[in-house]
């Protein structure tokens, strides 16, 4: 078994050598930097769109409660059917993506159970924290089950035609409402933790699901607190109410029933967030790491820094040559302004420096690099860099032997 586990491991450390990594791979923090799940989540928070990021990883946190909440059951001997009778009806009618975790048989499933957060390979789980922890230091997030209790499958792909489209299973009122707010710069917020000092209760489920509710499917306005931040969902996924409440017990029928949705409550809108974010922000995320190693202001200040330093060139060989300055060999000292400037303008047009490139660099925000550690990624910015510095040599000798050629006139 272990002979067949380093063999699957060696055959994906070799397919990764001569292929960018799958948004997957870099959500189970498989990736090394400068295409890592810590810079995807820098990039989205430069385009003010990391919400979207959080309200991911923060259902994940909340499924890994729920699987740790069944698994808790399990090991005390107790049956789901037993211990939650409620949602083993639910799950066996509508289907669920814990089915194997409580229980169910696969062909008793209505629906498929395959979902992105069964895509993180075990040898990740406890890696995979929340990528604004490591912005604080490091720290990850204590949520119960999360690090301890999930053993998630190996990575399947996500638009496998086995897969059934995403929908809501929610009994919760749905309506259209206002568009994502994804224009507000601010600091990233914290995981959804629990602290996990008992055995996890429904409660704890309950509470998981409210946070996640009003951080990020309520409605702007309606609930007076600065961590409320709506993502965008389309009408059919968008939850209008949550009608249950972590501080009272449910003591009704109809508040038993709703509390059974409470484990897939946000998985259709988890797995719309993750089609969202692979579709559109991702590719955008790999052509800015993987063929570029600049930031956006840096490329904007190298313009400008390359304007200026080439206006000081060409006066500079104006001047020497109105001037009829001798001996005409000083004018090789042109190529001093000319190369920085050349170098800046190019770095700009390519959003790419070729000498942090040669130093094994890439700016993770303004000015501040970090080393590039993903081979292959290293080797696309390698041949672009060659490129680069080659395109800027052309320049600078023809601009340079260009005003040494020019016959001096004194004016």
């Amino acid at each position: 078994m272990d002979d067949d586990q380093n063999r699957q491991q060696e055959d994906w450390l070799n397919s990764r050598r001569n292929r960018l990594p799958s948004f997957t791979e870099v959500l189970s923090r498989r990736t090394r930097p400068p295409v890592d799940l810590f810079m995807f989540y820098i990039f989205l928070q430069r385009e003010g769109a990391e919400d979207i990021l959080d309200f991911w990883l923060d259902v994940q946190q909340h499924e890994n409660l729920c699987r740790a909440y069944f698994k808790d059951v399990r090991k005390s001997g107790r049956t789901i059917k037993e211990d939650w009778p409620q949602y083993w009806e639910y799950a066996r009618r509508r289907g669920s993506i814990y089915g194997t975790v409580v229980g169910l048989q696969p062909n008793a499933v209505k629906r498929s159970t395959t979902s992105t957060s069964e895509m993180i390979n075990d040898q990740e789980k406890n890696a995979m924290g929340h990528p604004a922890d490591e912005k604080r230091g490091g720290q990850r997030s204590t949520t119960p089950g999360y690090e301890k209790e999930y053993i998630p499958s190996p990575p399947t792909a996500v638009n496998s035609p086995d897969l059934d489209p995403p929908r809501s299973t929610t009994p919760f009122s749905l309506s259209g409402r206002t568009s994502a707010l994804f224009n507000l710069k601010r600091a990233s917020r914290a995981p959804t933790v629990i602290p996990r000092s008992a055995a996890i209760s429904r409660m704890d489920l309950i509470a998981s699901a409210e946070r996640i509710f009003f951080r990020y499917l309520s409605p702007v306005g309606t609930v007076n607190s600065p961590e409320n931040h709506e993502i965008y969902l389309p009408p059919a996924l968008r939850i209008h109410t949550f009608p249950l409440s972590s501080t009272q017990e449910p003591k009704s029928q109809s508040d038993l029933n709703m509390m059974a949705h409470i484990p897939d409550m946000f998985h259709a809108q988890k797995e719309y967030c993750f089609r969202a974010m692979e579709q559109d922000a991702f590719p955008r995320f790999l052509r800015s790491k993987a063929f570029g190693n600049l930031t956006p202001v840096s490329a904007l200040v190298r313009l400008v820094i390359g304007l200026i330093v080439l206006w000081i060139g060409l006066a500079a060989g104006f001047s020497l040559i109105f001037l009829d300055v001798q001996p005409k060999s000083k004018r090789f000292f042109l190529f001093i302004p000319f190369a920085f400037a050349i170098l800046f303008l190019i770095s700009h047009q390519y959003e790419l420096d070729p000498i942090l490139v040669f130093l094994g660099q890439s700016e993770s925000t303004p000015f501040r690099t970090l080393t590039i550690r993903e081979s292959y990624v290293r080797k696309l910015l390698l041949g672009r860099a060659i490129w680069v510095a080659t395109l800027v040599s052309i320049c600078v000798v023809a601009l340079t032997l260009l005003f040494w050629a020019v016959p001096g006139h004194r004016l």
